[in-house]
């Protein structure tokens, strides 16, 4: 059994620290992941693309998460992330996600409002967790989302109220951040996850986080924040160790064999890992959160 997201961003929150909720890419990037979180006792969320889903299918994934999590101490919890597609939602919750975002950035209101419900009904249903984004989050990540920064955007009542109505677990509201790398220096809305924190008890998610400074990160834990996505910086950690591996047997001789890559690979992507959890926190709570 995977950990609860929901619970486990609930445990953050009263501690004052943010859960590394990481995307991963195969195996290789989950045993990583959930080693790194494990040698530092901080609860880790898993969290998969609808790309990833679709390529390596919902039961190898969910295979391959359960295995990682089995041999660790820590809680793990797997999350579907930023998806709009209802089938794959139900795939995955069919093969044991602990959650799964509804990404409803795309639609007006008056159809976003009612489908989340419908999720929340049939998540719950099985046990599972929604986490709700009914407003547009600058970037596209993994082929999900806009570049338009004003296609929705809600009063902080509004969203409130929707949270309430749907019985979703998790709120990721536009706090300014945006997906994929930093193309100007991003207008932060501390104030406003603050606000939102305080009206409700529904955990706030920061998505977009990959560029963040260390101080900002900090100030939205500190005003709330119990979720914090990672994606663009474990692609980059993973293609970098592997064209620098590659360069230097191009440079420097040596045996073209895959095993040392993976090694590498895996090393830089658990320095990153260790990196954020002590960014936000989260080392030495896995008992808080168990």
């Amino acid at each position: 059994m995977f950990a609860s997201t929901r619970q486990l961003t609930l445990d953050a929150r009263a501690k004052g620290y943010a859960v590394p909720a990481v995307n991963i890419v195969d195996r290789l990037s989950i045993n990583a992941v959930v080693q790194a979180a494990d040698a530092l006792g901080s609860p880790i969320i898993l969290q998969t693309s609808v790309k990833t889903v679709r390529y390596f299918g919902a039961p190898l994934l969910a295979a391959d998460a359960q295995a990682a999590a089995d041999a660790a101490s820590v809680p793990v919890a797997l999350h579907l992330d930023h998806c709009p597609d209802r089938e794959v939602i139900t795939d995955t919750i069919a093969n044991g996600w602990s959650s799964v975002l509804f990404d409803a950035s795309s639609l007006p209101l008056d159809v976003a409002w009612p489908q989340t419900k419908e999720v929340c009904a049939e998540a719950h249903a099985a046990g599972v967790d929604v986490e709700s984004e009914l407003e547009n989050i600058v970037g596209v990540e993994d082929g999900v989302g806009s570049d338009d920064p004003n296609m929705h955007y809600y009063a902080n009542e509004r969203l409130i109220e929707i949270a309430g109505d749907t019985g979703c677990d998790l709120l990721a509201p536009a706090l300014g951040t945006a997906h994929g790398l930093y193309k100007k220096a991003p207008v932060l809305q501390f104030d406003r996850a603050r606000q939102l924190a305080a009206m409700t008890g529904v955990p706030i998610v920061l998505h977009g986080g990959t560029g963040l400074k260390p101080e900002e990160f900090q100030k939205f834990i500190a005003v709330g924040i119990s979720k914090i996505n990672i994606s663009t910086a474990l692609k980059l950690v993973y293609l970098h160790t592997a064209g620098d591996h590659v360069a230097d047997l191009q440079a420097n001789g040596g045996k073209w064999e895959p095993l040392p890559l993976f090694d590498h690979i895996a090393a830089d992507i658990k320095q990153m890992v260790a990196d954020y959890i002590g960014i936000f926190g989260s080392a030495k709570q896995a008992k808080v959160a168990a």
